[in-house]
């Protein structure tokens, strides 16, 4: 049974996971890939299994899902990252409610694998996500980083769990950091943060850390809880260390510009060398 939707998946350089998540989508009618300068095969993967890709490069997230909007044919959008994947049961619950009309918007709750463990706790238990629209509820996307959609009409939140196969290791959690961090500490130092100093990153990285370890309960999820909780407050550390070399006047490109003036300089005075 399928029905007039097209799934929509933002990626960058996903190879080895876009495969997992087309191969859940056969229940729609068209899988459209918005790809951001990919360097490795996810372009080529994703049209050998039938997926259209249109490529399109931003640091904002929104207007990559704006632009997807310019090309999906579905009178449904449904929006999925390349790390989710959707089991049969979701994808029976998705159709029937298309089918019968029940909301021109429905809310899906993630189950969330991190470190190849479920996590239940840490303020991972309550991850629900904004997914599917009609046509004609869906407006726009805004926000950098954590983008929300502006649509009209109510909502329905569906109960089968869309997968979430997150922070897979150490090194896939270090290169998805290098660029939300970045994009974060931009947004604060335009938002005028205070100045940062050594005591703003011990107490952002504890505060984190006891938040999500202690308060959220990681730490029932076992060692990958804590090690999560543990991740997320050397993030918050990266962040306002990013925020902090904004912060610097002279910027650090211009130290290191007139590091390499003085030594013209001095290169200039040995010239018999």
């Amino acid at each position: 049974m399928k029905s007039n939707i097209t799934a929509i998946i933002l990626a960058r350089n996903e190879e080895s996971m876009i495969p997992g998540c087309i191969r859940t989508l056969g229940w729609c009618s068209e899988i459209l890939v918005i790809d951001d300068s990919s360097t490795d095969q996810t372009a080529q993967k994703a049209e050998s299994l039938g997926a259209r890709v249109v490529e399109f490069s931003h640091s904002s997230f929104a207007r990559k899902r704006n632009e997807a909007l310019k090309h999906a044919h579905g009178d449904w959008f449904f929006y999925i990252d390349a790390d989710e994947r959707v089991t049969p049961t979701l994808a029976k619950e998705i159709l029937v409610n298309i089918e019968t009309g029940a909301a021109p918007t429905l809310r899906l709750r993630r189950e969330n694998y991190a470190y190849g463990y479920l996590f239940t706790y840490g303020g991972w238990q309550s991850d629900f996500v904004t997914r599917i629209f009609k046509k004609t509820a869906l407006q726009e996307w805004t926000g950098e980083i954590h983008e929300s959609p502006i649509y009209v009409g109510e909502v329905a939140t569906l109960h089968s769990p869309l997968l979430h196969f997150t922070h897979r290791s150490t090194e896939e959690n270090l290169h998805k950091s290098a660029d939300w961090t970045k994009l974060e500490a931009q947004l604060l130092y335009k938002a005028g943060e205070k100045p940062v100093n050594f005591f703003t990153l011990i107490r952002k990285g504890v505060m984190e850390f006891v938040r999500r370890g202690i308060f959220q309960k990681g730490y029932r999820d076992g060692l990958a809880g804590l090690i999560e909780a543990l991740v997320q407050g050397i993030n918050r550390v990266i962040v306002y260390i990013q925020v902090w070399e904004l912060q610097q006047k002279p910027t650090l490109t211009e130290r290191y510009q007139k590091k390499d003036q003085e030594l013209k300089q001095l290169w200039k005075r040995e010239k018999g060398l």
